[in-house]
C-alpha cells in the first residue's frame, strides 16, 4: 500500500513541475527531457532499492 502512496505522490511532483515549466513558458521539448530525466532518476531508484532489499 505504501508503494501506491509514494507512486502516486511522485506523479503529483511531476505534474506541479510540469505545470512550473509551462508557467515559466519553457518550450515544450525542454520539459519533455525534464519530465524523462525525473522519471529515469525515479525507476532507477526504484530499482537500486529492490535491488538492495532483503526480500528483492
Amino acid at each position: 500500500m505504501n508503494q501506491w502512496v509514494s507512486i502516486i505522490a511522485l506523479t503529483a511532483w511531476l505534474v506541479l513541475a510540469l505545470s512550473a515549466y509551462r508557467t515559466h513558458q519553457v518550450e515544450g521539448r525542454t520539459t519533455l527531457v525534464f519530465v524523462l530525466g525525473w522519471i529515469s532518476i525515479f525507476f532507477l531508484t526504484v530499482a537500486v532499492f529492490t535491488l538492495m532489499s532483503p526480500t528483492g
